[in-house]
């Protein structure tokens, strides 16, 4: 019997660390990073999971007589406290709603309260995926989208909006079945058409080939627009952690003619871009990223350079370096817990956007949440999905009923090659 009480203290005591990591992940410290984020990353929005696991394991260590000696009562103790912190986090994510709604506002207040109603063939309706399209051929590789639209439309005739998709990996890794599905399937079932894109990955390919895929990408969708039934004058881009980089990257390079090797002439704009947890800042310019960003993934993997040597190079792959008036309006999202892409960067960001950019530009922080949080169907992701589509639709309805406002796409979205910060 002692052994279930040494058992039941073993527990709590775990259950106390993974729960103190997921409040207070460690950023810095190279022998821990790796496990404190993939454990808080669990522990976060896994929460709910957790509690229910917990509480079997507790009450059949508690059945098997742990509770004889003073070691079981010490891990239920800690057990039970695991138990609130875990619905404090579930709390957090939950007031994402709240995070959202503060940040956007009364924005697009007219266009909602007209909003029509989901036509009836709406509930009917499902999701269709056609994967493995083929959009390029590049380096021996063909690169393919999945496209993600309802089985059921209102007016055959009517064009709808479509949206991209970047998923995220580093750069090095990383499938568009990973991220965006939540998104994506919303956002399908109420009249979107969603291409979810693979592209070329480091170290096979040196940046910005990556950026140059997701462009061809566009440019074949803008090519098939009659096939899938969208506007081509209405795309958005989306993604997370290195795809939050290149939405982010995609929004404010439309049309740059050097990002566009043999498809110089093609229209590569975006009407909007929601970056999630994006990295805005190669340079490490304000020390927010760990020295490893720099040392083990951005020089030998992604860049190929020294920054001492180029530092034209990762300035020219910073979104913070490429910002201009003509940006399209942005949805920026990033959590605060988050240890892989530093919230500082997002901020400032955010920051020198609004100070630049003619359109509207969002952001909201997610208190608690940690990097890649949508990658689970976490209840922070469900809010976050509806806001996201929140703010998509008050974009679409500006670009369709008042064009020059602010949170109308601007009618040149062509950026410069560069503007250096």
């Amino acid at each position: 019997m002692g052994g279930m009480s040494w058992l039941l203290l073993a527990f709590g005591v775990w259950s106390a660390i993974h729960l103190a990591n997921g409040f207070r992940p460690v950023r810095r410290n190279r022998v821990l990073f790796f496990w404190s984020f993939f454990a808080s990353w669990l522990t976060i929005e896994a929460a709910p999971v957790w509690i229910a696991l917990e509480v079997i394991v507790g009450a059949l260590l508690v059945w098997g007589g742990a509770l004889d000696r003073p070691a079981g009562w010490v891990g239920l103790v800690l057990l039970v406290g695991s138990w609130i912190g875990l619905a404090v986090l579930v709390g957090q994510g939950r007031s994402a709603t709240a995070s959202a709604a503060q940040a956007l506002g009364d924005f697009g207040a007219e266009a909602l309260a007209g909003r029509p109603l989901p036509p009836r063939w709406a509930g009917r309706s499902k999701v269709v995926v056609e994967r493995n399209v083929e959009y390029r051929k590049a380096d021996g590789k063909r690169l393919r989208l999945d496209v993600y639209r309802s089985d059921a439309v209102a007016d055959p005739a009517a064009r709808r909006p479509a949206i991209v998709q970047i998923h995220g990996g580093a750069w090095v890794i990383g499938d568009k079945r990973e991220q965006g599905i939540p998104l994506l399937r919303y956002l399908a079932a109420r009249g979107w058409v969603g291409f979810n894109v693979n592209y070329r990955l480091s170290p096979g390919v040196t940046f910005p080939g990556h950026l140059i895929d997701v462009k061809a990408a566009v440019a074949w969708i803008r090519a098939h627009a009659d096939e899938y039934g969208i506007d081509p004058d209405f795309i958005v881009v989306t993604g997370g952690s290195a795809g939050g980089h290149l939405a982010a990257m995609m929004a404010l390079t439309a049309n740059a003619p050097h990002l566009q090797p043999g498809f110089e002439d093609a229209d590569t704009s975006v009407q909007a871009a929601v970056p999630f947890y994006g990295v805005y800042d190669f340079t490490n310019r304000n020390d927010t990223m760990a020295p490893e960003f720099l040392k083990w993934l951005a020089q030998p993997l992604v860049i190929k350079a020294f920054i001492e040597d180029e530092p034209e190079a990762f300035q020219a792959a910073s979104p913070l370096d490429q910002i201009h008036p003509d940006a399209p309006p942005f949805l920026v999202v990033h959590g605060d817990h988050d240890t892989l892409a530093p919230v500082a960067d997002a901020r400032l960001f955010v920051e020198h956007l609004r100070a630049v950019s003619k359109s509207e530009v969002f952001y909201v922080e997610l208190r608690g949440a940690q990097h890649a949080f949508d990658v689970f169907g976490s209840p922070r992701t469900r809010r976050m999905v509806q806001a996201t589509e929140r703010f998509l639709f008050a974009v679409h309805d500006a670009y369709l009923h008042r064009p020059g406002s602010a949170l109308a796409p601007p009618a040149d979205t062509s950026a410069p090659e560069s503007v250096s910060r």
